[in-house]
C-alpha cells in the first residue's frame, strides 16, 4: 500500500467520516454474526450438520440476495448519505426484535426472518458505501482507498467477532447471554448511523441532474433500471469478467467455509461445542490477518502487473494452498490455509471493487454494486446448499478437496485467458 497516497486520502475530512461509519457498522456486523453463530451452531444443546449449516446460510443469504438489484435501483435514486444514516437505525430496531426472540427461546421461522431482515437491510448500506467512495477520493486513488477501507472494514468485522466471543464468555453461551450481546449490537448500529449524519447530505450522490435523460427515465421503474444496468455491464467487458471471477471464487470459498465450520465442530474439537467455537474463532482470526495482508500487498502489485493478472494469480494460489495445507485435515495447517485464503479472498475483492468503480458510470454504480452484492452472497449460499449434499458430518472429504484444487486451477487459467484477449488499461 502506498503510504504517501494513503496519507493524502486520510487527510480528507469527508473520507474520514465515511470511513468511521464503515468501521463502526462492520465491527457491529462481526459482533452480531458471532453471536448468531454461537447460538445456532455452537450451543451445547444443538448438533451441527452440513444440512443445518446449509439451511442457515440459505435462509440468511439467498432471499435478500435476490432483492439486491432492487436495492441498487433505490441507491441510484435516493441520497446515499441518507441510506447510511437510516439503515443502521432500522437494523438496531430489528436486532432488538431478534434479541427478544432469542431471550424467549424462539429460534424458529420468526427468528430466521428477523435475521434475514437485519442482514438484508445491510445490502443497502454496503452498496451505498461502495457507490459513494468515488465521491470522497480522486479516481487515481481508488485502488489504495479500496484496499484501505474495504480491508480495514473486514478486519473491523473480525475484531467485532472477537469482541462477540469475549462477550459470550462474560454473558454466557445460553439464550440470555446471546440476547445481551445483541442488545450491545443494536446500540453500536445506532452509533454508526450517527456518524453518517456528519456527512453533507448531497455529497455521495447520486446527482441525477448530471445524468442523461434516458437514465432518469430508466430510474422510473425497477425492472427497466435493471435491464438498463445489465446492458451497461454487458458493454464493459472488464466489469463483466470481474463479476464472473468473484462469483466463481465465492462459490468455491463457500464450500471451504462449510468444511471449516464442520471440521471445527467435529474433527478439531471432538464434538465439544465451546472448543469448536474457539477453533472457529481461530480460523476467523487467521483469515482476518490474511485480509489485512492483502491490503498491504494488492496496491503495489496491481500497479505493476494489472488487476486482472493479480486475480488470476490469486485463484491459482488458492489451489496451491488447499493442496499443500488442506490434505492433513489438521487444525494448525488449516489455520495457515485460512490465512492464505483470506489473502486470496480480499485480494480478489479489492481488484473487482476497483474494476467496477473505474468502468461503471456513477448513475449506474449503485445498481451494479447491488447486483455484485447479490452474486457475492447467492453463490456463497448455493455452495453451502450443494456441499450439504455430500460433505460428512466432520467436514473431512478428500474428494471435495481434490475437486476444489482442480476447479481453482481451471478458473485461474480461464480468467487469465479471457482477460488477455484485448488490452485492459492498468491504473
Amino acid at each position: 500500500m502506498r503510504t504517501g497516497e494513503l496519507r493524502g486520502i486520510v487527510r480528507r475530512r469527508d473520507f474520514r467520516r465515511l470511513y468511521a461509519t464503515r468501521l463502526t457498522s462492520q465491527f457491529t456486523d462481526g459482533l452480531f454474526q458471532v453471536a448468531l453463530a454461537g447460538f445456532v451452531f455452537f450451543s451445547p444443546e444443538r448438533q451441527t450438520s452440513a444440512g443445518r449449516a446449509a439451511a442457515a446460510f440459505a435462509v440468511t443469504l439467498l432471499p435478500y440476495s435476490v432483492l439486491g438489484p432492487f436495492a441498487g435501483v433505490l441507491i441510484d435514486r435516493w441520497q446515499r448519505r441518507q441510506i447510511l444514516l437510516w439503515t443502521p437505525a432500522l437494523r438496531a430496531v430489528l436486532v432488538l426484535a431478534v434479541a427478544a426472540l432469542v431471550a424467549a427461546g424462539r429460534d424458529g421461522p420468526g427468528f430466521f426472518l428477523g435475521v434475514l431482515l437485519v442482514l438484508g437491510v445491510n445490502r443497502f448500506f454496503l452498496a451505498a458505501l461502495s457507490a459513494g467512495l468515488p465521491h470522497v477520493v480522486e479516481r487515481g486513488q481508488l485502488v489504495t482507498a479500496n484496499a484501505f477501507t474495504v480491508t480495514s472494514g473486514t478486519v473491523a468485522a473480525f475484531v467485532g467477532g472477537g469482541a462477540g466471543y469475549l462477550l459470550r464468555r462474560v454473558f454466557g453461551a445460553g439464550a440470555d447471554g446471546t440476547a445481551l450481546i445483541l442488545v450491545c449490537a443494536a446500540a453500536l448500529f445506532l452509533a454508526a448511523g450517527l456518524l453518517a449524519a456528519r456527512l453533507p447530505r448531497r455529497l455521495l450522490g447520486p446527482h441525477l441532474e448530471e445524468a442523461p435523460a434516458q437514465t432518469r427515465r430508466a430510474l422510473g421503474g425497477v425492472l427497466n433500471g435493471l435491464v438498463d444496468g445489465a446492458r451497461h455491464i454487458r458493454t464493459r467487458r472488464p466489469a463483466a469478467l470481474a463479476l464472473a471471477a468473484i462469483s466463481f471464487h465465492r462459490f468455491l470459498y463457500g464450500i471451504v467455509l462449510i468444511m471449516t465450520l464442520l471440521l471445527c465442530r467435529g474433527r478439531f474439537a471432538a464434538g465439544d461445542a465451546e472448543a469448536g467455537l474457539a477453533s472457529f474463532a481461530l480460523m476467523l482470526g487467521t483469515s482476518g490477518a490474511g485480509y489485512f495482508a492483502a491490503a498491504l500487498v494488492t496496491p503495489p502489485v496491481v500497479h505493476r502487473i494489472s488487476k486482472q493478472a493479480w486475480i488470476a494469480a490469486l485463484l491459482a494460489a488458492a489451489a496451491v494452498t488447499l493442496l499443500a495445507l488442506g490434505t492433513p485435515f489438521a487444525q494448525a495447517p488449516w489455520a495457515v490455509a485460512s490465512f492464505a485464503l483470506g489473502v486470496v479472498s480480499q485480494g480478489v475483492k479489492l481488484c473487482v471493487d476497483t474494476i467496477l468503480q473505474e468502468t461503471i458510470e456513477d448513475a449506474y454504480r449503485g445498481r451494479v454494486f447491488a447486483v455484485y452484492d447479490m452474486l457475492f452472497n447467492a453463490t456463497f449460499a448455493a455452495a453451502a446448499a450443494a456441499a450439504a449434499t455430500w460433505l460428512p458430518a466432520d467436514g473431512a472429504s478428500y474428494p471435495t478437496l481434490a475437486a476444489l484444487v482442480a476447479v481453482y486451477v481451471a478458473g485461474a487459467a480461464g480468467y487469465r485467458a479471457a482477460t488477455s484477449r484485448r488490452p485492459v488499461p492498468v491504473s
